[in-house]
């Protein structure tokens, strides 16, 4: 009797202790999000990118019931709000929004950076893309991208580029235009994106690569003229664009932006499914649909492998033009 006594005595403190089924040790965890989540973005309130974030950080508070607020860190080439999220959650209810260049363009423009693209984030899901037009003066002479090429090699180094800084889609894709056409231009940087379209519409400037958000409005205006767009086919918000090749440029040219969802490393699986689950079902609501369509902006849909295979081909791309062109940033 002292014997059964002392066993089941074991055994009630092992079962409080939570070593059996059915005790504390195997209960299910909670469900995640536990408490309020937040999305830090370097991006300014009402930029197009933000506002898609901000609309996917509603949707997932309504699905989960708890609040996501969205954290507006711009400046300092993303480093700001890379920082704060380095030093947020690590469990994933902190969230950031990546551009395509912290991932793809920047560890080939800095020496050195103060986040590792592979080491300090795990990859949620793409937002969107949007491609860029080739834009141009209302009244330049150029009727195509052909005439575009074709001025340029005759006046070799004397036609002119902009951008809003080194290292954006709009220079890079520019210095990528260069090389694939073999014509040397000028770039010419300037501080506000509405100087530069200004600048394109009054002929200063050749040429820009221009998202519809950033020169739309001055071509909704009749200021300037989209030659091409540099997408794999015609968008269908501007079907009377044609691509860059169909413009007599070079086949297969693109040039793009995109933003991802990235939670920190070392996330459960478990969490990061749900969180991928819940983007993607965001995705696809007709509102969301309906801003992509307003904004020029296109679904970006991809599996995470298919997603590591962009954004490598991207990086390699970038690489290859930072190279030749000579860009840096420090």
């Amino acid at each position: 009797m002292k014997r059964r006594t002392t066993i089941n005595r074991r055994t009630a403190l092992l079962a409080a202790a939570g070593f059996f089924p059915g005790t504390a040790a195997f209960a299910k965890e909670p469900e995640f999000p536990t408490r309020p989540m937040r999305l830090i973005t370097p991006l300014p309130v009402g930029s197009g990118p933000e506002g898609v974030a901000r609309l996917v950080a509603v949707k997932l508070a309504r699905a989960w019931g708890q609040s996501v607020t969205v954290e507006n860190k711009p400046g300092g080439n993303g480093f700001i709000a890379i920082n704060a999220f380095k030093h947020g959650a690590a469990d994933g209810h902190d969230l950031i929004q990546l551009e395509n260049v912290h991932l793809t363009a920047y560890p080939h423009l800095f020496k050195k950076l103060p986040f590792d693209g592979k080491k300090d984030f795990e990859l949620i899901a793409p937002l969107f893309k949007n491609y860029f037009f080739i834009t141009t003066s209302a009244t330049s002479k150029y009727r195509n991208v052909a005439d575009l090429v074709a001025d340029a090699m005759a006046n070799s180094g004397r036609l002119s580029y902009g951008s809003w800084s080194v290292g954006n889609p709009a220079h890079l894709g520019s210095a990528l235009f260069e090389t694939r056409t073999g014509i040397e231009m000028q770039h010419v940087v300037y501080k506000e994106t509405s100087q530069l379209y200004n600048d394109v519409a009054n002929g200063e400037l050749s040429f820009a690569f221009g998202t519809s958000a950033t020169a739309g409005p001055l071509y909704r205006a009749g200021k300037i003229k989209f030659l091409a767009v540099a997408a794999p086919r015609r968008l269908e918000a501007y079907k009377l664009v044609p691509t860059v090749a169909e413009a007599g440029g070079p086949a297969g040219f693109e040039v793009s932006g995109w933003t991802a969802l990235a939670a920190p490393r070392n996330v459960p699986p478990s969490v990061l499914d749900k969180i991928r689950r819940e983007v993607d079902t965001a995705l696809r609501e007709q509102d969301v649909r309906d801003k992509f369509t307003a904004l020029g902006y296109e679904p970006f849909p991809a599996t995470p492998s298919e997603f590591a295979q962009h954004i490598s081909a991207e990086s390699a791309q970038f690489a290859e033009v930072v190279k030749k062109v000579g860009a840096h940033l420090d």
